[in-house]
């Protein structure tokens, strides 16, 4: 598989949770990578890029020790702007979500707990941009 969707969370379960929400919609035409911080998810799209494999979509939460999810998806716009980018809060405020919006293109943002039909629509929608 040359195309991957990429969850972080400092949450196993809710990494899980996306994941198989997701898959189960999607199927396997994706390879569907998790990472439990920032750090372990910049050693997978090193891989991945390294592997080929393009990166269409990241979901982050906001809330993460070290490198909140803004900071990171910061991060990965200035060095991989056509990578789609979502987040996962329950915490961020309406205008730290649009000043992001506005910053990084940001794609869209989910409230946690998420609904699965509303998760699944922003990635389908994302990917087909």
């Amino acid at each position: 598989m040359d195309k991957a969707i990429l969850f972080v969370d400092d949450e196993a379960l809710i990494l899980m949770s996306m994941k198989s929400q997701v898959k189960r919609h999607l199927g396997d035409g994706y390879r569907y990578e998790t990472a439990l911080d920032a750090g372990e998810a910049w050693q997978i799209i090193e891989e991945l890029i390294h592997e080929d494999v393009r990166i269409l979509i990241i979901i982050s939460d906001w809330l993460m020790p070290n490198v909140k999810g803004d900071e990171f998806l910061r991060q990965v716009h200035s060095k991989y702007p056509d990578i789609q980018k979502v987040i996962v809060t329950g915490h961020a405020d309406d205008s730290s979500i649009e000043a992001l919006k506005k910053e990084i293109n940001l794609r869209s943002y989910l409230k946690k707990p998420w609904d699965e039909r509303e998760l699944v629509s922003t990635i389908t929608t994302a990917l087909q941009s």
